[in-house]
């Protein structure tokens, strides 16, 4: 046996065997590489879990709201940028700021008689206007409107000015009203803001006007409201085309939508979500679904059925609870989401289906299964079809929907969510104040500088010596420094006093106090309900105001190594 085994293994090394054998061996070996890249496959599969794109910088936020991808969210605590972040701002419009010069009265207007007469009055007599100091100010002398807009733009010298409303009197005879339309110098985003300003004015002696004191952010409210017969204010020669460009600043109105009467429901086709696995979610993953439904609601030109309730997630509050019954109002805007597309608010949406369907003959298609495509939707004739998700996540994920060969067909209408303009008026509000004149610095520490094995130098780099350190080769000393932080004890930042003016947001905090504009209208919109200014108002406040300083210092950028999403993660953020 030996014999014959020791025969047949030298029989198998004879040259004429050597390519059969070898080719034997090459399959045995591309064999158990695909073994192996099955079995490594397998397991990627089961476990992977693909990234949150909204830790990406703009320029991939961007792709990621305009489509491309299918992300299972995971619990960040990111500000999402919205629509208007996205706007590309029309920079040589934004040229036709009114100067100085556009405000002067010229000579020429004055017919040449009459500026020869004054001429000589004002070289033979100096007039007294002693009996008339006591009269009231004519808020509609072009004389006093050109000078509270000569006045304005000499004291507020950081921002372009692109519109004044016409003045009206203000709190008694001496003071006017007045609004402007505006843009910090600096500004880097499309939006435009309106103010609207208290002017105290004196008439001396010898018949000058002077502008004596000018009111805080928004305290000539006389002129928030534009009259019914009031003339255009005044305006550069070319107009600004701002008709679709958001204005922080003007008066809201985001009343629910109102179907008129039974005809105009009946004639309607409507688009609803029902049930949905991505409540008390982040924020993010709320608006990434929602998107998804306002998508398909114009790829099949429905009316979409919104719920406006939001369950706002733990992550946002100080319970560390989830909190329903938060509305949408609160955090977005809905004016111009209602008036950029069809939209209708559900309680009364199932009020008129109740009192008209069974009448008119209305007709309902359920849709149980996220893979039933829109497109396969398109042709019905139904007047409402409903989407119902069941219990199990992530299949009742709403932007379930958008997966797959959608993909490429629905595209995610992010312009239409814009962010609250009344907390956006809050951000202009503590920009005002520090007269849109300062830097800012984004301090993260929290649980990260608490996590040394993720984040090992975070808590050091972030201490009030080392800011002091990072920030005197970036930031001039003497300049207000707006530091935007998740640092709960805001005296942490007591030594950067030294060398700094520096704000915080709680510095800020009768914005949205029980006196605050923000606190009465939210409170009216939540049936007379006071509403809390809860943590993602804050993150959102506290990152649009830091990125409206005229230098940025980023925690992750510029103060330490540390990688924003944990250690060996910095190449995946870049």
């Amino acid at each position: 046996m030996l014999g014959r085994s020791s025969l047949s293994r030298a029989g198998s090394f004879r040259p004429e065997n050597l390519g059969a054998n070898a080719i034997a061996m090459i399959g045995n070996l591309c064999f158990a590489i695909f073994v192996v890249g099955v079995l490594i496959f397998t397991i990627i599969a089961a476990t992977y879990e693909p990234e949150d794109p909204l830790l990406h910088p703009t320029t991939k936020i961007t792709a990621f709201l305009t489509s491309t991808s299918n992300a299972t969210f995971q619990s960040d605590d990111t500000v999402l940028k919205t629509g208007e972040d996205f706007m590309t701002s029309n920079q040589s419009a934004f040229n036709t700021f009114i100067n100085l010069t556009d405000v002067s009265v010229p000579k020429q207007d004055i017919p040449k008689q009459d500026r020869e007469t004054q001429t000589i009055a004002a070289e033979e007599a100096t007039p007294d206007c002693t009996a008339d100091l006591g009269s009231p100010i004519d808020c509609t002398d072009p004389d006093i409107f050109h000078l509270m807009m000569r006045t304005a733009i000499e004291i507020y010298k950081d921002i372009h000015f692109y519109r004044f409303g016409k003045p009206v009197r203000g709190s008694n005879d001496s003071s006017c009203d007045m609004a402007w339309r505006f843009r910090p110098k600096e500004g880097k985003t499309a939006s435009f803001y309106k103010d609207y300003r208290r002017f105290v004015i004196s008439k001396s002696e010898n018949c000058n006007f002077t502008v004596v004191a000018i009111g805080d952010y928004h305290s000539g409210g006389n002129a928030r409201k534009k009259k019914k017969n009031q003339k255009p204010g005044f305006e550069p020669k070319q107009k600004v085309p701002v008709a679709d460009l958001p204005v922080v600043g003007e008066t809201v109105n985001d009343m629910l939508p109102v179907i008129e009467s039974e005809g105009t429901f009946s004639r309607g086709h409507y688009l609803v979500y029902s049930g949905t696995g991505d409540r008390c979610k982040s924020m993010n993953h709320y608006l990434w679904s929602l998107l998804c439904a306002l998508g398909e609601a114009q790829y099949l030109n429905r009316t979409l059925v919104m719920d406006l309730t939001i369950c706002l997630s733990s992550m946002y509050t100080t319970s560390k609870q989830d909190a329903e019954g938060k509305d949408f109002r609160f955090y977005f805007d809905f004016e111009h989401l209602k008036e950029s597309t069809s939209v209708v608010e559900q309680g009364d949406f199932w009020l008129d289906w109740g009192k008209w369907q069974k009448r008119n003959g209305l007709s309902l298609r359920l849709v149980e299964d996220f893979r039933i495509t829109p497109m396969k939707l398109a042709d019905v004739k139904d007047a409402l079809i409903m989407r119902k998700f069941g219990a199990v996540e992530p299949d009742n994920y709403w932007y379930r929907v958008c997966e797959g060969e959608t993909e490429s067909v629905i595209q995610r209408p992010w312009h239409l969510i814009w962010k609250s303009r009344r907390l956006m008026d809050i951000v202009s509000a503590i920009a005002s104040r520090m007269n849109w004149d300062f830097d800012s610095v984004h301090v993260e520490r929290g649980e990260k500088a608490r996590n040394t094995e993720l984040w090992p130098n975070l808590a050091r780099d972030t201490s009030p010596e080392a800011l002091l350190s990072a920030l005197k080769d970036k930031i001039d000393g003497g300049r207000n420094l707006y530091i935007a932080t998740n640092e709960p004890d805001t005296s942490f930042f007591d030594p950067l006093k030294d060398k700094y003016t520096t704000h915080l947001l709680n510095d800020y905090s009768d914005l949205w106090g029980e006196e605050s504009e923000w606190y009465r209208e939210t409170k009216k919109l939540n049936n007379l309900v006071a509403v809390e200014f809860d943590g993602y108002m804050r993150q959102e406040v506290d990152t649009e105001v830091f990125l409206r300083g005229k230098k940025q210092v980023e925690t992750f950028s510029d103060l330490t190594s540390d990688c924003k999403d944990g250690i060996n993660t910095c190449h995946s953020s870049s």
